[in-house]
């Protein structure tokens, strides 16, 4: 038995460009990891009778060269990644019994390093298969757009054989063996397949992913931040598919992290937090009382002054979302209305203006009982400001596209519920830019026609 350990960087860069246009190469690899070399048929690899073993820094290698071969075209990833037999070969190296073994030999690249590094290059072989683009934490691009397509025509084949082998459960387990310092690259994984229905079910229903021991170890403040903007988008993309996840999120207990979360130094983790309470409040009013029992309505107001143009965007769309359902915030949300106002007359970026207005109408929805704030505040005049600046372009025949990019629907869409209630009428009615929202009944933009002719309707009715 002869034990195959790494070589240096440049010399196995250069053996990989040299022999990966043979397609043996990442087949012969393959057969590498596994137990012995009857995974793979005499046809595509010549056999031999020498009986080769891996120690673990020859595992990491290995992979990372088959990482390298992925990149050789549409016949190398069918070849590595659309086979079970393959993907269990390499998943079999992050499972309990190989890490344990691993993390045990006292022998050249055992130990805890060595459990890390050959996590890692499992997780971005896999990454390269997900179509990994960027995760919040860890980044890993593909250049290759002719490869990227090929991924995506395969992605659906690819999913089914991960679910095949259970590789989501073991990325999971496989945590367990990793310090902190050492998950970015699993975790980062594990929120990149969160993206995909298939792997989220079975993370969450069958492999417990959100399961609150787990969380509340990502969740520490002593976790990496690229660990946790990870996690906070795995809370946060399964909270916007699908309203069954809410309650797996509600027992995985991470509102209590939230506070932190809100204020903290790093912008992107402000960011995230917002969008996540946004999604979280998306499909109905399930986390309304358990906001305001951890007492994070008054923080996310606070974001509507963050420093970072990103935390403001997400912290008006999460307000609106808080008070869409139910009017059960409204009392706690009061306190918004004026940075609402203040952004539909700012130099805030369409986006979050449109967040703003969508927020302001959400807080007339479900009953009157902001609506002397909204009046008092300036939020109806700063909304009709709103469509009179944008007014000229609606009214263009070839703005088309301009409005389309511009928040004048949603402002719209507001003042028409605002329209609901007598008070807000009156304000309307009264106000000298009324005449322009008369005049946007002949844009050719039909649904912008409409909201007009909605509201001017509702105040001539009054």
């Amino acid at each position: 038995m002869c034990w195959l350990a790494g070589v240096q960087t440049e010399v196995g860069r250069t053996l990989i460009h040299k022999t990966a246009v043979c397609k043996q190469y990442p087949l012969l690899l393959v057969s590498l990891l596994a137990k012995n070399q009857q995974n793979v048929s005499p046809q595509e690899v010549d056999s031999t009778n020498d009986q080769v073993g891996l120690s673990p820094i020859g595992v990491v290698w290995t992979i990372s060269s088959i990482c390298h071969c992925l990149s050789g075209g549409a016949l190398t990833f069918r070849q590595v990644l659309l086979r079970s037999d393959h993907i269990k070969n390499i998943s079999d190296l992050i499972s309990d019994m190989h890490l344990k073994l691993v993390k045990s030999w006292v022998g050249p690249g055992g130990g805890k390093d060595e459990c890390s590094r050959i996590s890692t290059s499992h997780c971005f072989s896999e990454q390269r298969g997900l179509l990994n683009m960027g995760s919040p934490g860890v980044r890993v691009g593909m250049e290759d757009k002719d490869m990227v397509k090929v991924i995506e025509e395969d992605l659906g084949k690819y999913i089914r054989k991960l679910l095949e082998v259970r590789v989501p459960g073991i990325i999971l387990r496989c945590l367990e063996h990793l310090e902190l310092k050492d998950i970015g690259r699993p975790v980062a994984l594990l929120a990149k397949m969160i993206g995909h229905q298939p792997l989220a079910l079975h993370l969450v229903r069958k492999e417990g992913l959100l399961e609150p021991t787990r969380m509340r170890r990502l969740l520490d403040c002593s976790s990496p931040r690229e660990v946790v903007l990870d996690v906070l988008m795995i809370v946060s993309d399964l909270a916007r598919k699908d309203e069954g996840f809410y309650g797996c999120i509600n027992g995985a207990s991470v509102l209590e992290f939230f506070k932190e979360f809100l204020t903290h130094e790093d912008s992107n983790v402000r960011s995230k937090a917002c969008s996540a309470l946004g999604n979280m409040c998306r499909h109905s009013s399930y986390f309304y009382s358990a906001l305001a029992r951890h007492q994070i309505i008054g923080l996310l107001i606070d974001r509507c002054s963050d420093p970072d143009k990103r935390t403001r965007k997400f912290a008006c769309f999460a307000i609106g979302n808080a008070a869409y359902h139910s009017d059960m915030l409204y009392d706690e949300l009061r306190r918004s209305i004026p940075h609402l106002a203040k952004f539909l007359v700012s130099t805030e970026e369409d986006k979050t203006k449109a967040n703003a207005a969508a927020a302001l109408s959400n807080l007339v929805r479900n009953s009157d009982k902001l609506c002397e704030d909204i009046i008092s505040k300036g939020a109806m005049q700063s909304l009709l400001k709103l469509v009179a600046d944008c007014s000229v372009v609606a009214l263009n025949p070839g703005g088309k596209d301009s409005v389309n990019e511009s928040p004048l629907k949603i402002a719209l869409l507001s003042l028409a519920k605002m329209c609901s209630h007598p008070p807000c009428r009156q304000v309307l009615r009264s106000s000298e830019l009324f005449s322009v929202i008369g005049r946007l009944r002949q844009s050719p933009e039909s649904r912008i026609a409409n909201y007009a002719t909605d509201i001017v309707s509702k105040v001539a009715d009054s």
